[in-house]
């Protein structure tokens, strides 16, 4: 049962956005329900063109491997063949790329979010802001 709503995805976009602008860099967010599919973007003012479509896949990877896409970088490093190949396999869908985050409530992963516009770790922190704001 798909449980994302707009509502949620609004409040995760606007918790990440808002610490991109504590950090002081552009930044887009997406969320996504737990089948991947797009809920909401919102590129932010100055982030980069690409950025939408890179924090999507990021959303996406994080949603279907259940994991933020940190742990996944640090996974290529054990197992290149696989993590390093993965974009290609499902057609640029999922991104293994830091910056994601699964959005969890009630225990359970409704969807995920994926941030992209700054560092790796800037992308990161915005998608943990993002999924701390909507977890219950």
């Amino acid at each position: 049962m798909i449980e994302m709503t707009l509502a949620i995805a609004e409040k995760a976009v606007a918790a990440a956005l808002k610490r991109a602008t504590q950090l002081g860099t552009p930044m887009t967010v997406s969320v996504v329900d737990e089948a991947g599919r797009l809920v909401m973007t919102a590129r932010g003012d100055g982030a980069g063109f690409l950025t939408p479509e890179t924090s999507r896949a990021k959303a996406v990877a994080a949603a279907a491997f259940k994991r933020p896409t940190r742990e996944m970088v640090e996974l290529h490093a054990k197992h290149p063949a696989f993590w390093g190949s993965l974009p290609s396999v499902v057609a640029g869908q999922a991104l293994p790329s830091t910056g994601g985050v699964p959005i969890v409530r009630h225990g359970r992963i409704i969807g995920g979010v994926g941030c992209g516009g700054g560092t790796g770790d800037q992308d990161h922190e915005c998608a943990e802001a993002a999924a701390e704001a909507v977890t219950e």
